[in-house]
């Protein structure tokens, strides 16, 4: 049997673990990684190749929104299934945005996981009832946003460090995380900031919690 291959992302320990307990019971689906943030989910898919990522968004360094993009840009035909506890309609309309095949709260995942895994990887989609309804809503009142524009101008390293200065890290702090100079942080910082019109660090604390790119 062919199983489908899993990549579970949260920056909780024990609800990993869980998850992966719940998908040990389910014979055509097996658990290849684990990770602890959005840039441990993105080098793990580029390792791995998971056909499925269970993504949470609330992750640190790098969310699980941009997470998601990154890696579907990687390997298009990869699957996400977005497992969260935001039910707010700026969270499922970045999410679909960004390529992910389902959106499950996890109040209610249980287990409806292991058949939404796969679902997503036979090509389906997969909606909670009220992430459905966020997403019709949105379409009817005419409301839905494009995350596109200014933003897709940047670099993947540009959103990087986009991200880790609007979550407060230093220069000295992102080059360690991204294993590169503050002197190439600092550049990549200042380039972002002038492709998106940003004079300071609270203009840029601001774009990102207005793209959903980090979590207030």
């Amino acid at each position: 049997m062919t199983k489908i291959r899993v990549l579970l992302a949260d920056d909780h320990a024990v609800v990993r673990q869980g998850l992966a307990a719940l998908l040990l019971e389910n014979q055509d689906i097996e658990v290849v990684g684990q990770a602890a943030d959005g840039l441990e989910a993105i080098r793990l898919a580029q390792e791995l190749k998971p056909d499925v990522a269970v993504m949470d968004i609330g992750m640190p360094h790098v969310n699980g929104i941009e997470a998601t993009r990154r890696i579907l840009k990687a390997h298009p035909q990869a699957r996400v299934l977005v497992l969260s506890q935001y039910e707010q309609k700026e969270y499922v309309l970045e999410a679909i945005d960004a390529g992910a095949s389902g959106y499950l709260l996890k109040r209610d995942a249980g287990a409806d996981l292991a058949e939404a895994i796969r679902a997503v990887f036979r090509g389906g989609a997969v909606l909670h009832p009220v992430a459905a309804r966020k997403l019709i809503d949105a379409y009817i009142s005419c409301e839905r946003t494009k995350v596109g524009d200014s933003l897709e101008h940047l670099t993947d390293r540009e959103r990087e460090v986009l991200i880790l200065v609007a979550e407060g890290y230093t220069n000295q702090q992102i080059a360690e995380l991204l294993h590169v100079s503050p002197k190439t942080v600092d550049g990549h910082r200042t380039s972002l900031m002038a492709k998106l019109d940003l004079h300071n660090r609270t203009d840029v604390v601001k774009y990102a919690l207005k793209r959903q790119l980090i979590d207030l």
